[in-house]
């Protein structure tokens, strides 16, 4: 049995076919709230087991609603599985997925990468119905079909990597082994491929999320090492990702850098066609992109990528906020807007670097001190 691979973002954390010990209390211990804080007024966890520590049964396929702090409700799980040979079925279960969800308060979805392209068009026809947003990391759905007007998908993540649409072995509907690096071999900036492509997400107005971060860890010997980041990593977790880092130093390199270089150089054409590029890190898998860190560095390859520093600056905030429909709040300076600023010693607009350097973080008005910050998480990034 399959399931609908649709993953919600910003109030949804999805853990299928994993165990949760919830204990029967409401409110979080004030040692689990020195360290723990959610974005977001309400968390769903979902389709979970139950083991409440009464000594009853556990419950499985449950959804634990958490607000303000508190269990506000354990409901039954959407029934979103489907029989592999009942296509018209499958491509319709989607739809009562993105519903149930969007009923509960979820305001953007994730399309993930082994979905079909009924499964993808139905969950983009029910959050467009709903005025919502959707975005993929995308395999076995290519880019021209994703942006196609018959699917119409707003965002895909990880630029350019992960497209398959020239990968040799690609099948309709499925996710190649090669996961798309035959794709990005074939697909110079300057080929009718690309120009094809860029044009199509560009006349869809289709985004597209660079996270260059955690890609250029498969480039020996890149990033240049922070300390201030290994010192906020715990000892196991740092002692982990360096001994990967070596160890992919130690064995041949292929074309790894060759094709960084070129995912760029694709970032940058897409831009200049008008394309909307917006940014992250993607703080996961190889264990050396962190959250913040991954941010600066994301904005400093950028500007290696061809970007004005000021232009780089302006994809990593104006341009999220524009995709999001948040530009009048967030996402610039100017009266009015939200007061969640950073305070630098220097000037990244002329030395990119520069952004590292932040002396003081403002959020909603208040001023916190930076270095206070990054002593409160040293030693313990990875140990959760």
């Amino acid at each position: 049995m399959n399931r609908c691979r649709l993953l919600v973002l910003l109030i949804l954390l999805v853990l299928p076919a994993v165990a949760l010990n919830a204990q029967p209390v409401v409110t979080l211990s004030p040692l689990t709230q020195k360290y723990v804080r959610v974005s977001s007024p309400r968390v769903v966890l979902a389709r979970v087991r139950v083991i409440d520590g009464t000594g009853k049964p556990a419950v499985d396929d449950r959804n634990v609603v958490i607000e303000g702090g508190k269990i506000v409700a354990v409901q039954p799980g959407a029934d979103v599985a489907f029989h592999a040979d009942a296509p018209a079925r499958r491509s319709r279960r989607c739809a009562p997925v993105g519903e149930y969800w969007a009923d509960q308060g979820v305001t953007s979805f994730k399309a993930y990468m082994d979905i079909t392209r009924d499964q993808l068009k139905a969950a983009i026809e029910e959050a467009h119905k709903r005025g919502l947003k959707i975005t993929g990391h995308l395999c076995s759905v290519t880019y021209p079909e994703a942006a196609a007007a018959a699917l119409g998908i707003d965002d895909l993540e990880h630029v350019f990597f992960v497209n398959t649409q020239l990968d040799p072995d690609k099948q309709p509907d499925q996710c190649p082994k090669s996961g798309g690096k035959p794709t990005m071999e074939k697909m110079a900036p300057d080929s009718p491929e690309a120009k094809d492509l860029i044009a199509t997400l560009v006349k869809a107005h289709v985004a597209i999320t660079s996270t260059l971060p955690v890609f250029e860890h498969s480039v020996p010997g890149r990033p240049p090492l922070r300390p201030d980041m290994l010192d906020a990593m715990s000892p196991e977790a740092r002692t982990a990702f360096l001994y990967a880092r070596n160890l992919r130093a130690s064995r041949p390199a292929g074309n790894s850098a060759e094709m960084f270089q070129r995912d760029m150089q694709l970032e940058h054409a897409f831009a200049q066609a008008g394309g909307l590029l917006l940014a992250g890190p993607d703080p996961t898998g190889n264990g050396g992109t962190l959250p913040g860190f991954g941010d600066q560095r994301e904005i400093e390859l950028l500007v290696e990528a061809g970007f004005t520093p000021v232009g780089a600056i302006k994809i990593a905030t104006l341009n999220g906020a524009t995709y999001m429909g948040r530009q009048d709040h967030i996402g610039s300076i100017a009266p009015g807007m939200n007061a969640d600023l950073v305070v630098i010693k220097g000037n990244p607009a002329s030395k990119i670097d520069d952004i590292e350097k932040v002396e003081i973080v403002f959020k909603d008005g208040v001023g916190y001190d930076s270095q206070k910050l990054f002593d409160s998480v040293r030693g313990r990034y990875g140990q959760y």
